[in-house]
């Protein structure tokens, strides 16, 4: 059924009617009467109820006056329809969409115009040294001026910790790949988080390629791990993301997981195994050169993060830092941006805030920032998630070799990879992790500090990474479920860490977002699949419905939200910590979500019950979904 009504007069009325704190948004924090006659072109009344029902009615007819509309042809199916199936329909339908973008002449305007290019002086493009084609791709764009003011800066042969310092003034988006288009070239598409992260990030891709492979989006999935290629042959490694302040890190290993999903969601052919070697080879060279040929490999035989960097992380928001300067600058008699200032400059010579500095590079790179967990002392520590993840990388190498390459891999240098060799890397890794960060008597696995030589003992959600990458035994994994999941478990999902870990937060000691309450889609999706790994289905479905039912909640009150994080002690997505909360911030329809928000949604659905779906279609009454009769 479709009703035909006037956008202007209707959007006015709503608004006034029901929007009663002026947010441009319909929520339970609204006092109107939750009942709307929406007037028709015929002259008769559509009677709307219910909170969810308004804030779609609100979308809907916003989107139609978007397209230039004076009258809306309204589907009455998607005004009342069930929360639950219009939430993955956005996904799958529109957010992916608004979530791509493309370092080409037709997508750079989506991100030179963001906030963070606005900080520093005109918009820049910075372009590999080998990459010719690309800078005359963007010296040419540039010529024909579509972008005004852009600047095209060509990178050095060697990028150094001290020239990444001398551009943070001059911040830039990295080029990524180009691909032939007709008689020209277009830009490798690529999905970013969302809000202020308009960017392709790390790990980010790997969870989001979850959700784009089951929403058959497999092509787009493929293009996010040619982009990851092509930064591993021009900048040395998977960054952080492809911003200029981000070329001395890279992020959480995850690129061979992405690499072995897309790969099994392709056609088996010829040029399908082509791709797989040629990605695989580049994933080989990350793992030596990044991994394990430099500092991020350390006595022990474990590995750790460590970013290269100078100073303070340009990217971080204003008065992030406050209360770590806040001490120095009190012994120093000034004033906490006097001091950041001069610090930043090289006139203060402060060693402890240099180790601090040192330590908070490797929180950024480990993708956890921040928590307590890893403040003032990353760089020290061989953690669980890291150590998890390059097992998981030596042992998805191998089973590579042998399902593809009949356990032999040639490289153009004439090396052979043989699938024994990374089962004996993955071995060892695994003998030194139950050595150094196993517990017995905890029945868990904590971050091993190297430098004391003990375990930090907090308790956090990454103590269930090695369910996920398969290196625990059947008893390991008992324990972690028996006696870690009973102190991680709150009503939204997985916590992020535990209160008592955490400890106490105050001015001095402020909430960190990777922390109790905190709850981040990764680690559920980690522990999901950890879960049904060692088959613990129940328990698996258990928690994603935990976290579905928190997030459909959550966006049936809150005109349609699909935060970046949660609170899952309250079960609630208004989180006061550090950055905000990237999603909520909309006037009248939330058009993307967030990036592995949406995988998580989608991979949870799949996951649960048809007894958990079906209650979960039963948040709403039934009267708010299907309408009331039409009233004159």
């Amino acid at each position: 059924m479709r009703i035909l009504a006037n956008i202007q007069d209707n959007l006015e009325a709503l608004l006034h009617q029901e929007d009663t704190d002026g947010d441009n948004k319909i929520t339970v924090l609204d006092k109107g009467p939750k009942r709307f006659i929406l007037r028709l072109c015929s002259g008769d009344g559509f009677e709307v109820a219910g909170i969810f029902a308004l804030s779609n009615l609100l979308q809907e007819l916003v989107l139609a006056s978007e397209a230039g509309n004076i009258n809306a042809l309204l589907d009455v199916k998607k005004l009342f329809e069930n929360p639950v199936d219009r939430f993955s329909r956005l996904i799958r339908d529109q957010y992916w969409d608004n979530l791509t973008r493309t370092i080409d002449h037709q997508g750079l305007s989506k991100i030179l115009t963001d906030d963070k290019m606005s900080l520093g002086g005109p918009p820049r493009i910075y372009v590999p040294h080998a990459d010719r084609r690309a800078l005359h791709y963007f010296e040419e764009m540039v010529a024909k001026r579509p972008i005004p003011n852009l600047q095209v800066v060509p990178l050095p042969e060697e990028i150094s910790p001290e020239f990444v310092k001398g551009i943070n003034h001059a911040p830039g988006i990295l080029s990524l790949a180009l691909k032939p288009a007709g008689d020209g070239l277009e830009g490798v598409p690529f999905v970013v988080p969302g809000g202020r992260f308009n960017e392709m990030y790390g790990w980010d891709s790997y969870f989001e390629t979850l959700g784009l492979v089951l929403d058959g989006r497999v092509d787009l999935a493929k293009a996010m791990v040619d982009n990851f290629v092509y930064e591993i042959d021009h900048y040395g490694k998977i960054l952080n993301a492809n911003r200029s302040y981000y070329l001395t890190r890279t992020q959480p290993p995850f690129f061979t997981s992405m690499l072995r999903c897309v790969h099994a969601a392709l056609p088996k052919s010829e040029t399908n195994s082509l791709w797989l070697k040629g990605a695989l080879l580049r994933a080989i060279h990350e793992y030596r050169t990044v991994w394990m040929g430099g500092k991020r490999l350390v006595e022990t035989g474990l590995n750790r993060y460590h970013g290269s960097g100078i100073g303070i992380p340009p990217e971080a928001e204003p008065h992030h830092f406050d209360a770590v300067l806040r001490p120095f600058a009190r012994q120093a008699q000034m004033d906490i941006a006097g001091y950041h200032r001069l610090y930043m400059q090289g006139k203060i010579d402060e060693p402890a805030l240099d180790e601090y500095f040192r330590h908070d590079r490797a929180v950024r790179e480990s993708g956890h920032d921040t928590t307590y967990r890893l403040d003032n002392r990353a760089a020290h520590l061989n953690t669980v998630d890291l150590n998890s993840l390059l097992y998981k990388y030596e042992t998805d190498i191998a089973e590579c070799i042998d399902e593809t390459f009949a356990g032999a891999l040639k490289s153009s240098d004439d090396r052979t990879e043989t699938s024994a060799e990374w089962k004996a890397l993955a071995a060892k890794r695994k003998a030194r992790m139950n050595a150094l960060l196993w517990n017995e008597e905890r029945g868990m696995f904590f971050d091993y500090d190297f430098k004391i030589r003990e375990q930090t003992l907090y308790e956090s959600a990454t103590t269930f990474y090695p369910l996920w990458a398969g290196l625990t035994t059947n008893e390991q994994a008992d324990r972690l479920v028996k006696e870690g999941l009973p102190l991680l478990e709150a009503p939204g999902g997985l916590l992020s860490s535990t209160e008592a870990s955490r400890g106490v937060v105050n001015a001095e000691r402020p909430l960190r977002q990777w922390d109790y309450p905190f709850g981040w889609a990764p680690h559920q999706m980690l522990l999901w699949e950890g879960l049904q790994n060692y088959g613990y289905q129940k328990v698996a479905e258990r928690l994603a419905y935990r976290w579905l039912y928190m997030i459909v909640r959550n966006a049936v009150d809150y005109n349609g939200t699909i935060p970046e994080k949660y609170d899952v002690v309250e079960r609630s997505h208004r989180v006061l910590a550090e950055y905000g909360n990237v999603g909520t911030e909309f006037e009248y329809v939330t058009r993307e979500g967030f990036g592995w928000m949406n995988a998580s949604y989608q991979v949870g659905l799949q996951l649960i019950s048809k007894v958990q779906r079906a209650s979960l279609r039963k948040l709403i009454p039934a009267e708010w979904l299907f309408g009331v009769a039409p009233a004159s």
